[in-house]
């Protein structure tokens, strides 16, 4: 789980990108407030109060809104404004899926790539994340998580990879995630496995514990968000 922050603040993030313009600020913002449970599902977004919030025109607002309801994260409703969507298992499942195929395959090639360095920043921010959900502190939990992944993920050697593990990770629903009682135990113990996996430079059980971690995500949603218990979606003989 974690806060949706810029691609610019990514672990090992180019110093050339590009600066954002004020729609991509605006955008940004958002992702994190409806990561972080600060937009509720089916709250409306207020355009004036979030132009104002980050001291900017109406303008790039708009443009954002239309960007994130064209991602579906945003649903438009004639004359009642815009309200962040609800979460929907079979998209949900969607991502899940495609997280399984790339993920797992960025963890081993950041296997072979992890600095001592890097290992003792992981192991900090597994601490940091066990103590945030210690005192309920969802942003920096959130934050964690991320900073956390994306250590490994940006040491995949492919910036395109990491890429699109960053769309992926913006369309998957962290603020409902957090909200599934039994995740802030499983999570702790599946984030110490993955950070034993590499220290001991296995790159097949930290793709496994990446395996794991993702498939309990899953079944924790699925438990939420449609009331039952499902297979593995990844299994290739599961509907």
């Amino acid at each position: 789980m974690t806060g949706i922050s810029s691609p610019n603040h990514r672990a090992g993030a180019s110093n050339s990108t590009p600066p954002r313009t004020k729609r991509d600020q605006v955008v940004s913002e958002l992702r994190r407030m409806i990561a972080g449970g600060e937009l509720g599902r089916g709250s409306r977004v207020q355009q004036d109060m979030l132009a104002a919030r980050l001291k900017t025109s109406i303008t790039p607002v708009r443009e954002a809104l239309r960007l994130l309801e064209a991602e579906g994260l945003l649903v438009g409703e004639p004359h009642r404004g815009v309200r962040v969507a609800e979460a929907d298992y079979e998209k949900v499942k969607t991502v899940y899926l495609l997280r399984r195929l790339i993920e797992p395959y960025a963890m081993r090639r950041a296997a072979r790539r992890l600095s001592p360095r890097d290992l003792d920043l992981a192991a900090e921010m597994v601490d940091q994340m066990e103590q945030a959900a210690a005192t309920g502190d969802r942003g920096m939990l959130n934050d964690t998580n991320r900073r956390f992944h994306f250590l490994f993920y940006s040491r995949a050697g492919n910036d395109g990879l990491t890429a699109e593990i960053e769309s992926l990770w913006q369309q998957f629903p962290w603020d409902v995630l957090q909200v599934v009682p039994e995740r802030a135990d499983e999570t702790g113990r599946e984030h110490r496995d993955m950070l034993d996996a590499a220290r001991a430079g296995d790159a097949d059980a930290l793709a496994r514990c990446t395996e794991e971690h993702l498939a309990s995500s899953l079944y924790g949603l699925a438990r939420h968000l449609i009331g039952h218990d499902v297979e593995d979606p990844f299994d290739i003989d599961v509907d």
